[in-house]
């Protein structure tokens, strides 16, 4: 079988995110490419996939796409953490639209199908492999009759958009149809269908208690977390000698240029607390606090899965690959998501309400607009000294370990793929 995974550019997590899924059709005996802008192509060589370079790179940061419509900074916190079905309530169809217009079409360009297109009709995969934020998936696969499927980087925001506008009806037309069915005739890929939205079928990588739209038919797989390539630093070959946190702001932002949290409260927030902190941190994120405090170890990249077996706690966005890390190795979390667009949306909100209520960790504040020092602070001593969240971490773990592993689905895969590729 010859699979064809497409990436998103310049997302090197949501990359990581395929790799394990990757690696287990190519060990079953499966001819696997990826393709991707070549933003990409390094973070796929060090991964050990072999690329297929289309188009050109990104012109524009994700930052840069996205500027113009970032929103004014609120005065008042809200009075409740929300819960992902609050998502674009009040209007989803002005979301979906914006998503469409904005942001979708600047991560495959015309270039990118152009030369996806091509090399897609002359290797004739048999299926393809999805990010579900790249659109050009569905399309390269019905300009060459592949089956295709998504693969779930977090919450499942598009088709919860979407499923809401198709239900308020109207006269509106469908934005995602607008934006793909032209795509889909340009390229010869048939008329416009549901399954362009959510593919045939969804490999869902998000934890089986995370809220999740109704339409798609979804097949569970665990997020194997994976760092890339990386080297043990010697100061991790011995135990801490007090409780270890680390605070994290997550690759994917640092390499786009969007603001996270500001590192200085988040150290003040630690520097006289009786821990170890291990900071993972650009010189960039660090510039704006005025002193690293003597507790704190900056470093600009540690892999998480040796880092987090010796940490008693970890502070970060929200991210899934991090959540994933943590999951796996029993480590309690404190949630504070990014400020930045709708991110919040696309994992943290949904993964932060159920670990909350899991007893696993605390959501710190609605998002890094409303951090502070005294409450991160508070939270991070109440994680520490409490044993039930690491017990309900360790609860949390065993039940994320009873997920299939990507190689324990690629069965599942493949007979899916040869009833769909036999239907087209």
């Amino acid at each position: 079988m010859r699979v064809l995974f497409v990436a998103p550019p310049d997302l090197k997590s949501h990359l990581y995110i395929m790799t394990p899924l990757a690696w287990a059709l190519r060990t079953a005996g499966h001819d696997v490419r990826v393709a991707c802008q070549p933003d990409s192509a390094e973070a796929l060589a060090q991964a050990g996939l072999t690329a297929v370079l289309a188009g050109e790179p990104m012109a524009e940061t994700l930052a840069e796409v996205d500027e113009q419509s970032e929103p004014p900074k609120r005065q008042a916190p809200p009075a409740t953490l929300p819960v992902q079905t609050d998502y674009a309530r009040d209007d989803p169809y002005a979301e979906l639209e914006y998503l469409t217009t904005n942001l979708l079409p600047f991560l495959h360009t015309d270039a990118m199908l152009t030369d996806l297109i091509g090399f897609a009709r002359a290797w004739r995969p048999d299926l393809v492999l999805w990010d579900a934020m790249t659109y050009a998936g569905p399309v390269v696969a019905r300009a060459c009759g592949a089956a295709h499927a998504r693969i779930l980087f977090g919450t499942d925001a598009f088709v919860q958009l979407w499923e809401a506008v198709r239900a308020a009806g109207g006269s509106r037309p469908d934005p995602m149809r607008t934006w793909l069915e032209p795509l889909l005739r340009t390229h010869g890929g048939g008329p416009f269908a549901d399954d362009v939205v959510h593919g045939q079928w969804t490999i869902d990588t998000m934890p089986p208690w995370t809220w999740r739209p109704s339409a798609p038919h979804y097949i569970r797989m665990r997020h194997l977390a994976f760092n890339g390539p990386s080297v043990v630093p010697r100061w991790l070959y011995e135990p801490p000698a007090r409780p270890r946190v680390c605070i994290t702001l997550g690759m994917t932002h640092r390499e786009a240029d969007v603001a996270e949290a500001s590192a200085a409260d988040l150290l003040e927030a630690v520097g006289d607390l009786d821990v170890e902190v291990v900071a993972t941190m650009s010189a960039e994120q660090l510039a704006s606090a005025p002193r690293i405090p003597d507790n704190v170890r900056a470093v600009d990249f540690v892999p998480m899965n040796v880092l987090l077996p010796t940490c008693s706690a970890i502070v970060h966005h929200g991210g899934s690959s991090t959540m994933a890390s943590a999951f796996e190795h029993a480590v309690p979390q404190l949630i504070v998501p990014s400020a930045y667009w709708s991110e919040k949306w696309f994992g943290p909100v949904a993964q932060a309400n159920g670990l909350q209520a899991r007893g696993a960790g605390v959501w710190l504040a609605y998002d890094s607009d409303y951090l502070t020092a005294a409450g991160l602070r508070e939270d991070l001593m109440r994680v520490l000294k409490d044993p039930s969240f690491k017990e309900n971490a360790v609860r949390l773990r065993t039940e994320m370990m009873g997920l299939p592993t990507p190689n324990e689905v690629v069965p599942a895969v493949e007979k899916l793929t040869a009833a769909y590729r036999r239907a087209v």
